[in-house]
């Protein structure tokens, strides 16, 4: 894993927009309707082009495909394994049974959306079914990107993510059923590796769902909940050295109140039990932008880096360079070590297809921040120089 030895290093979650033809065919195809496979492999071809040269030209030193060929962060999943069928009956976070006005608002501003809260449910063992989707998606952006960026990663869901969107309805347990999904997404996890690309987990479980699949939980038990779905990523993670995977942690990318987040410290400890090199963290939420803190009360261990979201991904408003510099240098002052931050994005900017809380062009601009954030943090951290 590159570490900024010499500058402050780029990166950012993995989602960005899709354009509107992409998003029609990935959502037909979730759907099970027919679709032209050639016409969405040129489609991907494209999509994928073009959010490598954007993410070039904005100066990103560790990119990826933009999950451009799936239709959300972990709703592919079914897609890949056996034993999904049904609904699934997902809980809504805490705060939108409290803010009625803001389901309303949402379902106006996001009509057509993927299986978000409607994704099936584990009615049979599941079991991975086909290697070759996930090897199409490494091979087309390793061919697509070259040698564009100095390091690239690519994501894959975390089993708890995925327990808490594709319910359990066959396992005895939801422990027997994380094992279950820690076994197969292993395949994925591995592939990814032996690819070359460093991989990364998306779990937001591991902060979201404490208002969400484990609301009624107490604080304590949550954070023994966490304990739980660490270990089910390390099991799946197995034979992948640590410093080949980074893991993303966040409160939920949606615009509203996040009034019942769970404080950052209380979880910190179970996150560091996870056998990666890198926590990815989003800490420019207003809800979240205070919390560097908790690592004075937990510090980073020395084998981590930490990616700090240092540009918010559910509003427009296009941070200045120097408050993404304070950012980071905030960052640097929690973690005692400028060569172990990587500026970051608090999630990703296309989570699920039409559901893009950022317009595409307002994107590119807030990542061209980043990287202007993050050179004037290097000049002042490594001292006066040219931080290109």
């Amino acid at each position: 894993m590159l570490q900024s030895r010499d500058r402050i290093l780029t990166t950012h979650v993995g989602s960005l927009p899709r354009n509107e033809k992409l998003s029609d065919m990935l959502l037909r195809r979730e759907a099970g309707e027919a679709f032209d496979a050639a016409e969405m492999a040129s489609e991907m071809d494209k999509a994928v082009r073009h959010v490598v040269e954007k993410q070039a030209a904005a100066g990103i030193d560790i990119g990826n495909d933009g999950e451009q060929q799936r239709v959300g962060f972990q709703t592919y999943v079914p897609q890949r394994m056996s034993g999904f069928a049904g609904i699934s009956k997902r809980r809504r976070g805490k705060e939108f049974e409290e803010f009625p006005d803001l389901v309303k608002y949402l379902t106006h501003r996001f009509p057509h959306t993927s299986k978000q809260q409607n994704a099936p449910e584990a009615q049979s063992e599941v079991k991975y079914l086909d290697i070759k989707p996930i090897e199409s998606e490494l091979a087309r952006v390793k061919n697509i990107a070259g040698k564009t960026f100095p390091e690239m990663f690519m994501t894959a869901a975390s089993p708890g993510i995925i327990a808490s969107t594709m319910l359990n309805a066959y396992y005895k347990s939801n422990d027997d059923y994380l094992d279950a999904l820690a076994r197969e997404m292993a395949h994925e996890y591995q592939a990814i590796h032996k690819a070359g690309l460093l991989l990364q987990i998306d779990a937001p479980d591991l902060a979201m769902d404490r208002t969400m699949f484990h609301r009624d939980l107490s604080d304590a038990d949550f954070v023994k909940a966490v304990e739980k779905q660490v270990d089910a990523i390390n099991k799946g993670i197995d034979g992948i050295p640590a410093d080949r995977v980074r893991l993303h942690i966040c409160y939920g990318n949606w615009e509203g109140p996040h009034i019942h987040d769970v404080p950052l410290a209380k979880i910190l400890p179970a996150l560091y039990q996870a056998k990666v090199g890198a926590l990815s963290i989003e800490f420019s939420n207003p809800r979240h932008a205070h919390e560097y803190a908790a690592f004075k009360q937990h510090p980073l261990p020395a084998n981590m880096v930490l990616l700090p979201g240092v540009i918010e991904t559910t509003s427009n408003f296009v941070e200045h360079p120097e408050v993404v510099a304070r950012r980071i240098e905030e960052a640097v002052a929690a973690v005692g070590d400028r060569e172990r931050v990587i500026a970051s994005t608090d999630c990703g900017f296309g989570t699920f297809t039409n559901r893009e809380w950022v317009v595409e062009a307002v994107v590119w601009l807030k990542l061209k921040s980043l990287r202007e954030g993050a050179d004037i943090a290097s000049q002042r951290l490594w001292g006066k120089r040219d931080a290109a």
